[in-house]
């Protein structure tokens, strides 16, 4: 190994230890239409901007995913916002746990707002939205969405995850 590549190593060593510590709410990013269904866990998501004719979001999906040629082909996506309790979902999605019947789907109960992305009616928020934009940057392509419809939950706690696990509220 040269010294540039151990000096990459040590950086990217450094900076998944130090992401590991940043805590993030986990969403499942779903999406539906001519190129299929399907959907991941992610834990990139963000708002950019409330303003102009439609608030706007990004969400960063890995390149090797199954449900990003999904997104890319179908030009929508749906940020559902999991709650505490949905560990399970999440795990489905992220295939850490195997879908049942071979369909993630079957873990879930869905409905549709107005991009035909499917709404997980148990998440704490759902941000139905129309891509705008799609960038690979590195190993991940930045998804932008117009925000075209917000389904939110009259109560709940969003599921975090940080320090390489889910985390309750009460940890500090």
């Amino acid at each position: 190994m040269t010294d540039r590549q151990d000096g990459e190593d040590a950086l990217r060593t450094a900076f998944l230890e130090g992401m590991s510590r940043a805590a993030a709410s986990v969403s499942v990013v779903t999406t539906d239409g001519p190129a299929g269904r399907g959907g991941v866990t992610v834990s990139a998501m963000t708002s950019i901007s409330a303003e102009g004719a439609f608030p706007t979001m990004l969400t960063c999906l890995n390149a090797s995913s199954s449900a990003l040629p999904l997104v890319l082909g179908n030009g929508c996506f749906c940020i559902n916002v999991l709650r505490t309790g949905q560990t399970d979902i999440s795990d489905v999605f992220s295939a850490r746990r195997p879908a049942p019947g071979g369909d993630k789907f079957n873990a879930v109960r869905t409905a549709t707002l107005v991009t035909g992305a499917p709404q997980l009616t148990e998440a704490l928020v759902s941000f139905d939205c129309r891509l705008i934009s799609a960038e690979k940057i590195g190993t991940h392509h930045i998804c932008i969405g117009a925000v075209e419809a917000v389904k939110t939950a009259p109560e709940g706690t969003p599921l975090l995850y940080g320090m390489r696990r889910y985390l309750r509220p009460e940890d500090h």
